[in-house]
């Protein structure tokens, strides 16, 4: 009798804990929301920034490379050397 009441009571804990965990990982699976990354064009000369959209329905390799390439050509035009302003008389 006593055995059995330990099993019970270990399924009821079981079942509760698996609940919890149910109600934990709906509440941290949100969309993935869309990715807005600060991109300046190469022929803008006043230096204003556009912002680039990946839709959130692209395949996560997709979109993994998207980023890649975005970051690359942030990190390239950042790198690039900049005119400076004449120094004035």
């Amino acid at each position: 009798m006593r055995t059995i009441f330990g099993v019970l009571s270990l399924l009821v804990a079981l079942a509760i804990a698996g609940v919890l965990l149910r109600q934990q990982l709906k509440a941290t699976h949100s969309p993935m929301p869309v990715l807005q990354l600060p991109v300046t064009p190469s022929g803008d000369a006043q230096g204003g920034t556009e912002t680039v959209t990946l839709p959130a329905s692209s395949a996560p390799a997709q979109q993994n490379q998207d980023v890649q390439e975005q970051f690359k050509q942030a990190l390239d035009h950042a790198i690039q050397a900049r005119p400076l302003p004449d120094d004035p008389p």
